[in-house]
């Protein structure tokens, strides 16, 4: 890495139902590196995971929505699950908190069912993507070039299949959050 990482600060938008291991292990990897990541959500307090068939634990909400903007964070982290992106892509301050990192230049992560948050958020034509599979024919109908890899990276925005593929999904957005902005990164 070019340069230190301590003292960069890195959001994780999440709601109710998100992947746990889709959160849990980017912050323990992003931690590690000396982040200072925020669980940032629509509503305070706790946000309650999903894990793989069941509910799975609350995890402390740091900031919502209302007290955060796109200029306090160097990227973004979306992690997946079903019900967390459904709900976030339907939310107006989320896509628009989403939509400023991409116009900034700043990295972004999402990872499984995440990206139906950038498909509404405007912001996937023309990109080349991954997601769960599932996912692939909303983001080729939105207008981005999906391709099954465990993780592809397009001028910051970096997206993954699933939990299996965290390995390289952490490494590859620590790298992308150490580069800095991107200017082809763009909404």
């Amino acid at each position: 890495m070019t340069q230190s990482l301590n003292g960069i600060r890195v959001a994780i938008l999440a709601s109710d139902g998100f992947e746990e291991s889709e959160l849990a292990v980017p912050k323990a990897e992003m931690d590690a590196a000396g982040i200072d990541v925020h669980v940032v959500a629509p509503k305070g307090g706790n946000i309650r995971a999903w894990a793989e068939t069941c509910w799975g634990d609350e995890y402390p909400v740091d900031k919502t929505l209302d007290d955060v903007s796109e200029h306090d964070y160097a990227a973004l982290m979306l992690p997946g699950g079903v019900i967390n992106p459904d709900t976030l892509r339907q939310n107006d301050k989320a896509l628009a908190f989403v939509r400023a990192f991409f116009k900034a230049g700043k990295p972004v992560g999402a990872i499984c069912h995440a990206s139906w948050i950038l498909i509404n958020a405007d912001v996937v034509e023309g990109r080349r993507m991954t997601s769960i599979p599932s996912v692939a024919q909303d983001l080729i109908n939105a207008g981005a070039e999906w391709e099954d890899s465990e993780v592809v990276c397009d001028n910051g925005l970096v997206t993954s299949r699933k939990p299996a593929d965290l390995d390289a999904f952490c490494s590859k957005l620590i790298e992308e959050i150490d580069e800095g902005r991107h200017t082809d990164q763009h909404a």
